[in-house]
């Protein structure tokens, strides 16, 4: 009864495991291959599946999803004979879980050795600067190269990064150097750039200006000589609608002749020679209008009362007499002033100069 009993529990036992084993759940996104007596049999899809225990091998389950590996640096050479280390990312995914497991014994290991030794043909046909500048072409490169060559392992490769590209220190402190100057150019550049154009505005705002003051200078100069065109004109009427005669020209004469001995830094003035006439006008007038010595006036009787004009004559010839001798004053101050003698022909006489 007791053996009865033990052989029963094995017969459960053994019943259990043997249903245990012949039963696989795969996930999803894996895969897991089968073999039968130590050939490949076949391949288990994600869910359940039945296997003929111990019989049937079901091998260690293949992720399916796209993988990311990131390989550690490797020293590469450039064509200019510079070492690099290269640091690399390789996205890749199993199409055929029965090639990957019995065409390469370690697909891993063979993708990360094959991704080393295409860099180094790549990178090794290049300098440093197309190495640093050139990142996607060489991508391009490794994709082609790894795809074609795993393709018969069941793997497929989606892309390749290269992660970082470190130069020697040397090498990196000269191109700090060279950023260093290159932006300092461009700065100074820019700055230059900017004075110029200030500069540029700067004159166009002057060329402006200038423009404006000259037409202004112009209008009012066209206005000024519009104005002493008109007032000319008026005096010149006035003169030939009166018909004034030499005395009021020599009263003229004397007006004008304090205004030439004006300003400080006149040290040099000449009379004209239509002065002498002028000033003999006056002394005619002078005596015509006063006697010269008591004998000649008790000749010439003197009436009552003195003509208008005589008057004004005389009231001119005071003023005359007045402006000349604040004009001698002035030319007293002067360092040097030619003044030539009075003569009654009209005729100006040789200049001389006087203290």
């Amino acid at each position: 009864m007791d053996a009865l009993l033990v052989i029963g529990l094995v017969l459960v036992l053994f019943l259990v495991v043997t249903i245990l084993r012949s039963v696989r759940i795969v996930s999803q996104g894996r895969a897991r291959n089968v073999e039968r007596l130590g050939r490949y049999h076949r391949t288990l899809q994600p869910g359940m599946s039945f296997v003929v225990p111990f019989v049937d091998r079901v091998c260690p389950v293949m992720e399916l999803r796209e993988q990311v590996v990131s390989f550690e640096p490797r020293p590469v050479i450039t064509e200019d004979n510079l070492v690099v280390e290269i640091d690399t990312v390789l996205y890749f995914q199993v199409t055929d879980p029965r090639s990957a497991a019995y065409e390469i014994a370690n697909y891993l290991q063979a993708v990360e050795q094959l991704t080393v030794t295409t860099l180094r043909n790549v990178v090794g046909s290049m300098d440093l600067e197309q190495t640093l500048t050139s990142r996607d072409d060489i991508n391009s490169r490794l994709r082609g190269v790894l795809d074609d060559a795993t393709g018969r392992w069941g793997l497929r490769v989606n892309r390749v990064e290269i992660k970082a590209i470190d130069p020697p220190k040397s090498i990196k402190d000269a191109m700090e150097k060279q950023m260093r100057a290159e932006r300092d150019k461009r700065a100074t550049v820019l700055s230059a750039e900017g004075q110029r154009q200030s500069q540029i505005l700067t004159a166009e705002g002057d060329k402006q200006g200038a423009i404006l003051r000259a037409e202004g200078q112009r209008a009012a100069a066209i206005l000024a000589a519009e104005g002493q065109s008109s007032a000319i004109d008026q005096v010149f009427q006035a003169v030939h609608r009166n018909d004034p005669d030499p005395k009021v020209l020599a009263y003229q004469y004397l007006q004008m002749l304090p205004q030439l001995a004006q300003g400080d830094s006149n040290t040099f003035w000449v009379i004209p020679s239509e002065f002498t006439a002028a000033l003999d006008g006056v002394t005619r007038a002078f005596s015509q209008a006063l006697p010269r010595s008591p004998a000649a006036a008790a000749d010439v009787p003197v009436p009552e009362r003195l003509p208008s004009s005589a008057a004004q004559d005389l009231a001119r010839a005071a003023d005359a007499v007045d402006e000349a001798l604040t004009a001698a004053a002035q030319a007293e101050r002067s360092p040097a002033v030619v003044v030539p003698p009075i003569s009654h022909n009209g005729s100006p006489p040789a200049q001389r100069d006087t203290e």
